[in-house]
Protein backbone atom coordinates (compact mmCIF):
# COMPACT_ATOMS: atom_id res chain seq x y z
CA UNK A 1 0.00 0.00 0.00
CA UNK A 2 1.26 3.57 -0.50
CA UNK A 3 2.06 6.01 1.82
CA UNK A 4 -0.95 7.88 1.03
CA UNK A 5 -3.29 5.23 0.89
CA UNK A 6 -1.77 4.18 4.31
CA UNK A 7 -2.22 7.17 5.98
CA UNK A 8 -6.07 8.06 4.54
CA UNK A 9 -7.03 4.34 5.53
CA UNK A 10 -5.16 4.99 8.93
CA UNK A 11 -6.72 8.58 9.62
CA UNK A 12 -10.51 7.23 8.01
CA UNK A 13 -10.15 4.75 11.26
CA UNK A 14 -9.41 6.65 13.86
CA UNK A 15 -11.67 9.27 13.00
CA UNK A 16 -14.23 6.68 12.98
CA UNK A 17 -13.15 5.35 16.91
CA UNK A 18 -12.82 8.84 17.84
CA UNK A 19 -16.31 9.29 16.60
CA UNK A 20 -17.96 6.02 18.14
CA UNK A 21 -16.02 7.16 21.59
CA UNK A 22 -17.94 10.49 21.62
CA UNK A 23 -21.11 9.07 20.72
CA UNK A 24 -21.08 6.75 23.73
CA UNK A 25 -18.19 4.08 23.84
CA UNK A 26 -15.93 6.25 26.00
CA UNK A 27 -12.70 5.28 26.39
CA UNK A 28 -11.80 3.73 23.12
CA UNK A 29 -11.33 7.10 21.94
CA UNK A 30 -7.49 6.37 22.97
CA UNK A 31 -6.92 3.72 20.37
CA UNK A 32 -7.40 6.79 17.55
CA UNK A 33 -3.73 7.76 17.86
CA UNK A 34 -2.28 4.53 17.91
CA UNK A 35 -3.98 3.97 14.46
CA UNK A 36 -2.82 7.64 13.11
CA UNK A 37 0.43 6.96 13.89
CA UNK A 38 0.65 3.81 11.79
CA UNK A 39 0.25 5.90 8.78
CA UNK A 40 1.53 9.36 9.99
CA UNK A 41 3.96 10.79 12.24
CA UNK A 42 2.41 10.62 15.96
CA UNK A 43 2.79 14.34 16.37
CA UNK A 44 1.11 15.19 12.70
CA UNK A 45 -1.30 12.87 13.72
CA UNK A 46 -2.12 14.03 16.87
CA UNK A 47 -2.76 17.58 15.38
CA UNK A 48 -4.54 16.96 12.67
CA UNK A 49 -6.82 14.93 15.62
CA UNK A 50 -7.13 18.04 17.76
CA UNK A 51 -9.54 20.21 15.43
CA UNK A 52 -11.97 17.26 15.23
CA UNK A 53 -11.89 16.84 18.84
CA UNK A 54 -12.65 20.10 19.68
CA UNK A 55 -15.40 20.11 17.15
CA UNK A 56 -16.43 16.86 19.10
CA UNK A 57 -16.34 18.69 22.31
CA UNK A 58 -18.54 21.46 21.71
CA UNK A 59 -21.19 18.93 21.45
CA UNK A 60 -20.56 17.30 24.48
CA UNK A 61 -20.51 20.46 26.73
CA UNK A 62 -23.54 21.88 25.47
CA UNK A 63 -25.13 18.31 26.15
CA UNK A 64 -24.09 18.44 29.64
CA UNK A 65 -23.29 22.24 30.32
CA UNK A 66 -25.88 21.92 33.52
CA UNK A 67 -24.10 18.77 35.20
CA UNK A 68 -20.51 19.45 36.37
CA UNK A 69 -18.62 19.56 39.38
CA UNK A 70 -16.77 22.91 39.84
CA UNK A 71 -14.17 21.37 42.91
CA UNK A 72 -13.06 18.59 40.44
CA UNK A 73 -12.43 21.27 37.54
CA UNK A 74 -11.00 23.51 40.01
CA UNK A 75 -8.85 21.01 41.44
CA UNK A 76 -7.51 18.93 37.79
CA UNK A 77 -7.67 22.01 35.30
CA UNK A 78 -4.27 23.40 36.47
CA UNK A 79 -2.50 20.30 36.74
CA UNK A 80 -3.54 18.98 33.32
CA UNK A 81 -2.27 22.94 31.71
CA UNK A 82 1.16 21.48 33.44
CA UNK A 83 1.45 18.28 31.90
CA UNK A 84 0.05 19.86 28.38
CA UNK A 85 3.14 21.92 28.61
CA UNK A 86 4.91 18.86 30.10
CA UNK A 87 3.56 16.95 26.74
CA UNK A 88 5.08 19.81 24.64
CA UNK A 89 8.58 19.66 26.01
CA UNK A 90 8.70 16.45 25.52
CA UNK A 91 7.46 16.53 21.70
CA UNK A 92 9.91 19.77 21.26
CA UNK A 93 13.11 18.09 22.76
CA UNK A 94 13.11 14.18 21.10
CA UNK A 95 13.19 12.71 18.01
CA UNK A 96 9.96 11.46 16.09
CA UNK A 97 11.01 7.72 17.17
CA UNK A 98 11.17 8.85 21.07
CA UNK A 99 7.70 10.11 20.84
CA UNK A 100 6.09 7.22 18.34
CA UNK A 101 7.84 5.02 21.53
CA UNK A 102 6.19 7.06 24.24
CA UNK A 103 2.76 6.97 22.40
CA UNK A 104 3.16 3.00 22.13
CA UNK A 105 4.18 2.68 26.00
CA UNK A 106 1.16 4.80 26.91
CA UNK A 107 -1.28 2.91 24.38
CA UNK A 108 -0.41 -0.41 26.01
CA UNK A 109 -0.10 0.63 29.59
CA UNK A 110 -3.79 2.01 28.44
CA UNK A 111 -5.42 -1.31 27.21
CA UNK A 112 -3.99 -3.37 30.02
CA UNK A 113 -5.32 -0.54 32.14
CA UNK A 114 -8.23 -1.04 30.96
CA UNK A 115 -8.45 -4.52 30.46
CA UNK A 116 -7.94 -4.99 34.32
CA UNK A 117 -10.57 -2.59 34.93
CA UNK A 118 -13.29 -4.55 32.93
CA UNK A 119 -11.74 -7.78 34.86
CA UNK A 120 -12.91 -6.25 38.26
CA UNK A 121 -9.92 -4.90 39.26
CA UNK A 122 -8.78 -1.39 40.18
CA UNK A 123 -6.56 1.05 41.83
CA UNK A 124 -8.93 2.49 44.05
CA UNK A 125 -8.36 5.85 45.40
CA UNK A 126 -10.52 7.22 48.63
CA UNK A 127 -13.59 9.26 47.77
CA UNK A 128 -11.99 12.00 49.90
CA UNK A 129 -8.24 11.85 48.75
CA UNK A 130 -6.83 15.44 49.15
CA UNK A 131 -6.90 17.83 46.15
CA UNK A 132 -3.21 17.81 45.17
CA UNK A 133 -3.38 14.44 44.22
CA UNK A 134 -6.03 15.44 41.90
CA UNK A 135 -3.69 17.93 40.60
CA UNK A 136 -1.13 15.33 40.04
CA UNK A 137 -3.43 12.97 38.40
CA UNK A 138 -4.30 15.77 36.16
CA UNK A 139 -0.62 16.71 35.33
CA UNK A 140 -0.47 12.71 34.37
CA UNK A 141 -3.77 13.30 32.40
CA UNK A 142 -2.19 16.25 30.77
CA UNK A 143 1.07 15.08 29.61
CA UNK A 144 -0.85 11.94 27.99
CA UNK A 145 -3.50 13.79 26.07
CA UNK A 146 -0.70 16.39 24.84
CA UNK A 147 1.48 13.37 23.44
CA UNK A 148 -1.53 10.54 22.66
CA UNK A 149 -5.19 11.99 23.32
CA UNK A 150 -5.03 9.54 25.98
CA UNK A 151 -5.59 11.26 28.90
CA UNK A 152 -8.98 9.38 30.32
CA UNK A 153 -6.75 6.86 32.51
CA UNK A 154 -5.61 9.30 35.08
CA UNK A 155 -8.78 11.43 35.24
CA UNK A 156 -10.71 8.55 35.75
CA UNK A 157 -8.53 7.20 38.78
CA UNK A 158 -8.87 10.10 40.44
CA UNK A 159 -12.69 11.08 39.97
CA UNK A 160 -14.85 7.98 39.43
CA UNK A 161 -13.97 7.06 43.13
CA UNK A 162 -16.17 10.27 44.19
CA UNK A 163 -19.30 8.64 42.76
CA UNK A 164 -20.66 11.32 40.56
CA UNK A 165 -24.45 11.14 40.08
CA UNK A 166 -24.18 9.63 36.06
CA UNK A 167 -24.95 13.28 34.58
CA UNK A 168 -22.28 15.24 36.66
CA UNK A 169 -19.74 12.43 36.17
CA UNK A 170 -20.04 12.84 32.25
CA UNK A 171 -20.54 16.72 31.74
CA UNK A 172 -17.64 17.41 34.17
CA UNK A 173 -15.51 15.05 32.07
CA UNK A 174 -16.82 16.64 28.90
CA UNK A 175 -16.03 19.82 30.34
CA UNK A 176 -12.15 19.03 31.71
CA UNK A 177 -11.87 17.92 28.25
CA UNK A 178 -12.93 20.69 26.06
CA UNK A 179 -10.76 22.79 27.98
CA UNK A 180 -7.72 20.67 28.38
CA UNK A 181 -7.95 20.43 24.56
CA UNK A 182 -7.40 24.13 24.25
CA UNK A 183 -4.99 24.06 26.08
CA UNK A 184 -3.01 21.84 23.66
CA UNK A 185 -3.61 24.56 20.95
CA UNK A 186 -1.15 26.69 21.38
CA UNK A 187 1.56 23.63 22.10
CA UNK A 188 0.93 22.78 18.75
CA UNK A 189 0.89 25.81 17.71
CA UNK A 190 4.71 26.16 18.73
CA UNK A 191 5.59 22.97 17.01
CA UNK A 192 4.49 24.13 13.71
CA UNK A 193 1.45 21.59 13.70
CA UNK A 194 -1.07 23.84 12.29
CA UNK A 195 0.06 23.88 8.49
CA UNK A 196 -2.40 24.44 5.55
CA UNK A 197 -1.98 20.74 4.57
CA UNK A 198 -2.92 19.33 8.37
CA UNK A 199 -5.63 22.11 8.40
CA UNK A 200 -7.01 20.62 4.87
CA UNK A 201 -6.73 17.44 5.90
CA UNK A 202 -8.71 18.12 9.23
CA UNK A 203 -11.35 19.61 7.42
CA UNK A 204 -11.41 16.80 5.02
CA UNK A 205 -12.06 13.97 8.04
CA UNK A 206 -14.61 16.68 9.81
CA UNK A 207 -17.58 14.30 8.01
CA UNK A 208 -16.38 11.25 8.77
CA UNK A 209 -16.40 12.39 12.26
CA UNK A 210 -19.82 13.72 12.41
CA UNK A 211 -21.17 10.60 10.63
CA UNK A 212 -19.45 8.11 13.06
CA UNK A 213 -20.75 10.17 16.37
CA UNK A 214 -23.68 9.60 15.33
CA UNK A 215 -23.34 6.20 14.79
CA UNK A 216 -21.93 5.65 17.67
CA UNK A 217 -24.94 6.78 19.13
CA UNK A 218 -26.59 4.44 17.34
CA UNK A 219 -24.39 1.31 18.23
CA UNK A 220 -23.90 1.61 21.57
CA UNK A 221 -27.66 1.11 22.01
CA UNK A 222 -27.25 -2.23 19.93
CA UNK A 223 -23.97 -4.52 20.51
CA UNK A 224 -22.39 -6.15 23.19
CA UNK A 225 -20.45 -3.43 24.56
CA UNK A 226 -18.50 -5.78 27.05
CA UNK A 227 -16.64 -7.73 23.95
CA UNK A 228 -16.27 -4.53 22.01
CA UNK A 229 -14.33 -3.09 24.47
CA UNK A 230 -12.77 -6.22 25.28
CA UNK A 231 -11.51 -6.25 21.51
CA UNK A 232 -10.68 -2.78 21.51
CA UNK A 233 -8.16 -2.87 24.36
CA UNK A 234 -6.51 -6.36 23.32
CA UNK A 235 -6.04 -4.32 19.93
CA UNK A 236 -4.92 -0.75 21.44
CA UNK A 237 -2.34 -3.25 23.64
CA UNK A 238 -1.54 -4.94 20.46
CA UNK A 239 -0.62 -1.60 18.64
CA UNK A 240 1.17 0.11 21.39
CA UNK A 241 3.24 -3.14 21.62
CA UNK A 242 4.00 -2.80 17.70
CA UNK A 243 5.04 1.18 17.86
CA UNK A 244 7.03 0.79 21.16
CA UNK A 245 8.88 -2.17 18.47
CA UNK A 246 9.04 0.37 15.26
CA UNK A 247 10.59 2.79 17.84
CA UNK A 248 12.89 0.68 18.96
CA UNK A 249 14.06 -0.86 15.14
CA UNK A 250 14.06 2.63 13.91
Amino acid sequence: MSPDLLYLACAIIAVIISGLAKGGFAGVGALAMPIMALGVDPVRGAAILLPILILQDAVSVWAFRRSWDGHILAVMLPGMAIGVGLGYWFAAQVSETAVLGALGAISTLFGLQRLWVERGGAIVLPSTSPGWVGTLFGVASGFTSQIAHAGSPPFQMWVLPKKLPRDMLVGTTAVAFAVMNWMKVPAYAALGQFTHANLMATALLVPVAVVSTFAGVWLVRRVDAARFYTLIYVLMVLLGLKLMVDALIG
